[in-house]
């Protein structure tokens, strides 16, 4: 069990208190380097527990960077440019679930919680095995109790526990973001957490 006091020392809010615990418990992430693997990375996701939803804010230049085949011209990208909406429902549609632009999908699933949970798919599994409809009511997603919960979820479903055990941290980073991306400040959160953990 995390205390706040330990949380504190992280720089993360007392309110995940219960909502870390509770995760803790339901998905078996009961030793202080699961934990710490845990804290580290979704404190990486979601800047340190504070940002738990998707920033979509982009300009038309970064857009054609990020979306190469979405956004091929400057013209396109400028359609979309700092319209969070529009750019989630062009991106995301028709895939994770998501059903074509026009229905919304890609900004009502947009990314939530500590890991980002994104697209319909997510939203509906993560949302049975948490006995909540995610699918109806997505903004829970954005609360810490949600936001610890459909992160566990997806912790346990991509057994991030068996990385954590052997502290291997890239292939864990590989199954949380695809890449690599943040790698080193993903190792120095957990480690953080790790020596806050086991004080």
């Amino acid at each position: 069990m995390v205390t706040s006091e330990q949380l504190k020392k992280l720089h993360i809010g007392e309110q995940w208190v219960d909502a870390l615990n509770a995760t803790f418990q339901r998905f078996n992430i009961d030793t202080p380097v699961r934990q710490a693997s845990f804290i580290g990375q979704c404190g990486h996701e979601c800047g340190n527990f504070k940002v738990l939803e998707e920033n979509l804010n982009y300009r038309a230049e970064t857009l054609m960077k990020l979306w190469k085949t979405r956004f091929p011209t400057l013209d396109v990208a400028n359609e979309y440019s700092r319209n969070p909406k529009k750019i989630a429902n062009k991106v995301y549609a028709s895939r994770m679930g998501n059903r074509d632009e026009s229905s919304g999908d890609g900004y009502r699933f947009r990314g939530r919680g500590c890991i980002q949970l994104t697209g319909h798919a997510n939203y509906f599994h993560a949302g049975k095995a948490c006995d909540v409809d995610f699918v109806m009511e997505p903004d829970l997603v954005a609360t810490p109790q949600y936001a610890a919960m459909t992160a566990g979820w997806f912790w346990d479903t991509h057994k991030l526990n068996q990385f954590a055990d052997v502290r291997d941290f890239k292939t864990m980073t590989k199954k949380i973001n695809g890449g690599f991306i943040g790698l080193d400040d993903r190792i120095k959160h957990i480690e953080h957490a790790m020596q806050v953990l086991t004080a």
